[in-house]
């Protein structure tokens, strides 16, 4: 314990003080990666401050990066740099795959459509009709909620006139949604929940508005409800991210019953829904059905989150949100904080696509070509990793999340043997805030890839995780 005296004073509140001389322990490696920091009691009293203050503290370690929490086990020191050193190699290889478009290797890491689906044809006459009915004021014309006639149409298309048009927003993307539905319900110091894993995108959004981040592990049909409620009776919990359906990395789909179950208790303990709709287009099981949280939601619970990107254009970064009633003005608010206005041509041009009956053909193109992708990767890894990993079918979506069963073989050291091999995967560790999460799962991706590298990539992996067991 000697290792934690030092001089308080009187200047600066003294949670802060007492996280930033642990940070400084952990940074200089007199707190090593992992190791379990004292309890909060005897921490107290060995600083004489109170429990609270140490509570505070590591809550602020937490938010940092540098500490993380074992429910029933306490608080670990957390060193950002291993973590966010393999991360930011991870992402520079991928950024690599992108801009050289490498045609020797094999993806498994992409998530968007290949390029092969692009509805390219049908997309430029329907701009060329948009430029021809509207001229300049297609350019010109900028409304913060969005381009009318698209929310509209989104609302018909796909609602079925279920909400008010007032209540749809346009958005760049799915990742500005969460922006803006965190900015809305999330202050500095306030806890929020997510699924663990979660995708990485939502908790850089969170750590930014300097929240306290909870998570809660995620099973076959949604997360771990008996352990939610424990954290929602013992903290203030003000929102819950959720990707509803095909959930990213683990493929795995809320059911309806657990659906209701978290809208009944986003009632009883005061707390909102962010929910990321994420690949539902892409259902191959006729016994799974579409019906989100927003559909059950009687309670004015949800923001919902759908982006255009992942399964039409990725280019022209398109999604809506349909925002709770009563949050239209700090939603405008939001939306300008942001990028003012999406771009109208574009708005315009995908208003017209879906209403003409383009977008409907072009999922359903899809649907078809993707379940033969799904169909063939799924029976390979039965037929020749089965013996290596443990897997759970998504029913849907564009990847498979597969655990190894021998724990002498981390995922971190699988990317990089692949890697040598010209073979990409995403190491689960990429979706955890904490350092020991995700070290035997890894995600195969086949959006990017074509049959014959699907079959290549699986027998290579195959190959290496039988070497590396000898």
């Amino acid at each position: 314990m000697e290792k934690y005296i030092f001089e308080l004073n009187e200047e600066e509140p003294k949670y802060i003080q007492i996280a930033n001389h642990i940070k400084n322990l952990i940074n200089s490696k007199c707190i090593n990666d992992g190791e379990k920091l004292p309890p909060i009691r005897k921490l107290a009293e060995f600083l004489n401050v109170n429990n609270v203050t140490i509570v505070n503290c590591y809550k602020k370690l937490q938010s940092e990066g540098y500490a993380y929490q074992k429910m029933g086990s306490g608080t670990f020191a957390k060193r950002r740099e291993v973590m966010q050193k393999f991360k930011n190699e991870y992402s520079k290889e991928i950024k690599n795959i992108i801009n050289k478009n490498h045609g020797d290797i094999i993806d498994f890491t992409g998530e968007s459509l290949s390029d092969l689906y692009f509805p390219i044809k049908e997309f430029k006459e329907v701009l060329n009709r948009v430029l021809d009915r509207d001229g300049a004021e297609a350019l010109l014309i900028q409304e913060t909620l969005g381009y009318g006639e698209l929310r509209e149409t989104i609302n018909n298309a796909f609602w079925n006139k279920r909400f008010d048009e007032e209540e749809i927003l346009i958005l760049s993307g799915a990742q500005q949604g969460i922006d803006i539905a965190a900015k809305a319900i999330v202050n500095i110091n306030d806890n929020v929940m997510v699924e663990k894993p979660t995708y990485g995108g939502a908790l850089s959004v969170f750590k930014w508005r300097r929240a306290n981040i909870f998570e809660v592990p995620i099973n076959d049909d949604g997360i771990d409800i008996k352990l939610f409620e424990n954290i929602l009776k013992k903290n203030k919990i003000k929102c819950f991210y959720a990707m509803s359906y095909f959930h990213n990395p683990t493929g795995a789909s809320y059911s309806k019953e657990c659906k209701l179950k978290i809208l009944e208790l986003a009632e009883k303990y005061d707390f909102y829904i962010i929910e990321d709709d994420y690949l539902s287009e892409l259902i191959y099981d006729e016994n799974l059905n579409h019906e989100p949280f927003k559909v059950l939601d009687k309670g004015n619970r949800v923001f919902y989150i759908k982006s255009f990107s992942k399964i039409f254009l990725p280019g022209i970064r398109l999604g809506y949100m349909i925002y709770p009633d009563g949050f239209k003005e700090v939603m405008q608010s939001s939306k300008i904080n942001t990028d003012i206005a999406t771009s109208t041509l574009m708005q315009r041009a995908l208003e017209l696509y879906i209403r003409e009956g383009y977008f409907k053909g072009h999922i359903e193109i899809l649907k078809k070509e993707y379940k033969k992708r799904y169909n063939m990767m799924r029976n390979l890894i039965k037929d020749q990793l089965s013996d290596y990993i443990e897997m759970k079918e998504p029913r849907g979506g564009l990847y498979f999340y597969l655990k190894l069963k021998d724990k002498n073989i981390s995922s971190k050291e699988l990317f990089y043997r692949l890697k040598d091999k010209k073979i990409f995967i995403t190491p689960g560790i990429v979706f955890y805030k904490d350092i020991d999460g995700g070290v035997d799962s890894f995600r195969l991706c086949f959006s990017q890839t074509n049959e014959n590298k699907i079959k290549e990539g699986i027998y290579v992996i195959k190959e290496v995780i039988n070497k590396w067991r000898i």
